[in-house]
């Protein structure tokens, strides 16, 4: 029996369709889609270039929320710009190195951003519910021991997912029904067993963010119990509006994510519109959204804004 060459499988090109049943809509779509981008380049950017430059934000949560920036910036470039060229150029060519490149830094991102989300969560539990103790405990040793922490973790989780994706044979079609490069969207055009695959790409990330999800769940919760046992009147509205949008962003970070994740295991029956219209709105909105809800709602940063534009 000829020994089996795997080199000959591997892909030289994918080719990405965009959002099928939607083509031609594509030149439509694209609209909303590069306000959204540019309003969160904007944002962001703006967002850095405060804290970066105002001595006054050089506190932990505005370190946090700075690399919330970043990471955005990274997740939302790392796809957005693929998806524009699709939605006005129709299907795109990507290499299979580059693929392998925009499926890290796509996983990485999310469960980077992720972190920062559970990271600002128990910076505003220390400051809330420890005040006093709030310097001692977020030194900026800590700080910087938390960001590499949680950048070391998000490389561990994901990195796996490229050597999974880059030993499969591809020998049967290099099309890829989607606006960019996700791990089980591309395994799934191996002609190998992906098993390991499915079960990786589902159980490790998804354990991952629940953990993050259920101790920020938590850090509200006692947020919300301190402030409540205060017994000021104004300061119960202005907490509930402040975990109100933070709330809000975060549902609306997850919930598209981990929808995608799910219906890769278990959605055979959600229609593949669907689910890649879900899988493009948490590369863009919560993206745009962050910089507003968590910088222009903070007193320090609207103050800031309001100098720097008189």
């Amino acid at each position: 029996m000829a020994p089996f060459n795997r080199s000959s499988f591997n892909p030289a090109l994918f080719t990405l369709t965009g959002i099928p049943g939607l083509e031609e809509y594509h030149i439509w779509m694209s609209i909303p889609f590069c306000t959204i981008y540019f309003v969160a380049i904007a944002g962001n950017s703006i967002l850095l270039y405060l804290i970066t430059i105002q001595h006054s934000l050089h506190a932990p949560m505005f370190y946090f929320l700075a690399m919330l920036a970043v990471a955005d910036l990274v997740l939302s470039t790392t796809c957005v710009p693929k998806t524009l060229s699709i939605f006005w150029l129709g299907p795109q060519e990507i290499a299979f190195p580059s693929c392998l490149t925009q499926l890290f830094f796509l996983h990485y991102s999310f469960v980077l951003d992720s972190a920062i989300l559970l990271s600002m969560a128990f910076d505003r539990y220390v400051a809330i519910c420890s005040p006093l103790r709030y310097t001692a405990i977020l030194t900026p040793r800590v700080i910087v021991k938390i960001m590499v922490g949680i950048s070391f973790r998000s490389f561990c989780v994901f990195v796996p997912c490229v050597f999974l994706v880059k030993r499969l044979p591809f020998c049967r079609t290099h099309v890829i029904h989607h606006t960019y490069c996700e791990h089980i969207g591309v395994a799934r055009l191996s002609c190998a067993d992906i098993s390991i695959d499915i079960w990786y790409g589902f159980a490790v990330p998804i354990m991952t963010v629940i953990s993050d999800v259920v101790l920020i769940a938590i850090s509200y919760t006692l947020i919300l119990k301190a402030v409540f046992s205060l017994p000021s009147r104004d300061a119960h509205q202005k907490a509930l509006g402040t975990c109100g949008s933070h709330v809000c962003v975060i549902l609306m970070f997850y919930i598209p994510a981990f929808f995608s994740i799910l219906a890769h295991r278990f959605g055979h029956n959600v229609p593949l519109t669907f689910h890649i219209m879900f899988a493009n709105l948490y590369v863009v909105i919560p993206l745009a959204l962050n910089p507003i809800v968590y910088g222009v709602k903070t007193k320090q940063i609207r103050e800031r804004l309001s100098s720097c534009s008189l």
